[in-house]
């Protein structure tokens, strides 16, 4: 029998399309909106709601200089707000189309979707991106949300759950920060983490799987990036666990790169050095577990708060397209 997760992950896409299909039925004349209706509405927003989403849609979008949007660069896919289309990226597709349409139909753009680890040539849109200094050139919109922003009720307060660390997922050769923390952790007496993959079958980390509900049994919860970012971020954030991961290397529309170690996390060294350490303390101190895990509550809320995300979408893109000397 299938684990009742799956039936909720079939469910959540099915909603996710039905919803979206309308952007791929009707023509643009149909779905146009106006920009400037959003920025209006931005523009009302009480100061400090203002003032936290002007932060996110500056950190997104950090082009400062003028560019040419409309000559298509080699290594990212490139179109006009009316030719878009939907190619096999489904998800990638709806998710862009829903705010391309506040915008005129010749109004070009790049992007690039999938698990992107570099800087793009010229600015395009992505759905993640390095973290660091020199980053501009890749502007972040929520993409592919129905796998990055799907989370579960957590049925279990932070008092009932095991005082222990939980971790599931994927463990290929070419991930091999994730091998090595299964190789040293995989027998620790206060952990249960392991690699669910067949890529692991007869290696002394593989374990079974682990719904998300089961997962968030465990008080903490490990988090480790994969190809970019790590995909459980979100529903740890959402839980009454404690998330523990090293300091992000990507980012995508969640911001990674915002959040605050040890305020909205456990934050751990790149090597797991400090890892007995932080979950000997957190074990000792439930006080300041339960302290992290209101935090990074607070702090995933807004994500999913529709209207505040349409406008900070629609307000990445006009900046991006004012930048282009499009609008």
């Amino acid at each position: 029998m299938k684990p009742l997760e799956v039936y909720y992950r079939r469910l959540h896409k099915l909603r996710y399309y039905a919803s979206h299909a309308y952007l791929e039925i009707f023509p643009y004349a149909v779905l146009k909106r106006k920009w400037s209706d959003i920025e209006q509405a931005f523009s009302l927003l009480p100061d400090d709601v203002r003032c936290y989403l002007q932060t996110r849609i500056d950190y997104c979008n950090r082009l400062e200089q003028p560019f040419n949007a409309t000559k298509p660069t080699e290594g990212v896919s490139f179109a006009s707000v009316g030719t878009f289309k939907r190619n096999h990226d489904s998800a990638y597709f709806f998710d862009l189309a829903e705010y391309t349409r506040y915008f005129p139909k010749e109004a070009c753009f790049s992007y690039l979707f999938g698990d992107v680890t570099h800087v793009t040539g010229q600015p395009a849109f992505v759905k993640s991106r390095p973290i660091g200094k020199s980053n501009q050139n890749s502007v972040m919109t929520r993409l592919d949300s129905v796998r990055h922003f799907y989370v579960r009720p957590d049925p279990f307060p932070f008092e009932d759950k095991k005082d222990l660390l939980v971790w599931r997922g994927a463990a290929f050769s070419e991930q091999p920060h994730r091998v090595s923390f299964l190789e040293k952790f995989h027998n620790h007496p206060d952990c249960d983490v392991g690699c669910i993959h067949k890529v692991s079958l007869g290696k002394p980390y593989h374990r079974d799987f682990l719904t998300i509900a089961q997962q968030c049994a465990y008080r903490y919860i490990l988090s480790i990036e994969g190809n970019d970012v790590a995909t459980n971020l979100k529903w740890i954030s959402a839980s009454n666990s404690v998330c523990f991961m090293t300091r992000p290397k990507y980012e995508t529309w969640f911001c990674e790169g915002l959040m605050i170690p040890d305020l909205h996390y456990v934050s751990l060294e790149d090597d797991y050095s400090d890892f007995n350490e932080k979950l000997a303390f957190y074990r000792s101190h439930p006080d300041a577990a339960r302290k992290i895990v209101e935090a990074s509550k607070e702090y995933i809320k807004p994500f999913f708060d529709k209207n505040l995300e349409t406008i900070a979408n629609v307000m990445v893109l006009k900046k991006y397209f004012e930048m282009s000397g499009q609008i």
